[in-house]
């Protein structure tokens, strides 16, 4: 499977943005898709995923609250919308995807073989 995702953009903190990602394949149905971001100076971590068949999303503490998750197989598209945004959530934003992922390796980017292009998103104060 191949990721775009797009939607990044420079926003105030309190703002809002959505982010989307596509996915080229015919199987997309049956992998795991999440996101990851990378702060400047950062490692990447873990932000949201969901299993193949949607359902329960996962988040970090961080953007729990104020992120939310969704997907639709049909257009083979998962979408993260991001309210409530502060400068410390500045970073570029990647999703990910692979298929066979049980719950304890959802957040370890080492389990995804499959990654989108990245997409900056930049609050400012």
């Amino acid at each position: 499977v191949q990721l775009q995702a797009s939607g990044g953009g420079l926003v105030q903190a309190g703002g809002s943005l959505r982010l989307a990602c596509t996915a080229s394949g015919s199987t997309f149905s049956s992998y795991t898709v999440a996101w990851f971001r990378m702060a400047p100076g950062k490692e990447r971590e873990f932000v949201a995923a969901q299993f193949r068949n949607g359902g329960r999303t996962y988040y970090a503490d961080s953007v729990k609250g104020r992120f939310t998750m969704s997907r639709d197989n049909a257009k083979k598209m998962v979408s993260l919308q991001m309210d409530s945004l502060k400068p410390e959530d500045t970073a570029v934003y990647y999703c990910a995807a692979d298929r066979g992922l049980i719950l304890s390796e959802i957040r370890n980017e080492y389990q995804y073989d499959y990654w989108g292009q990245g997409t900056q998103v930049t609050v400012s104060s």
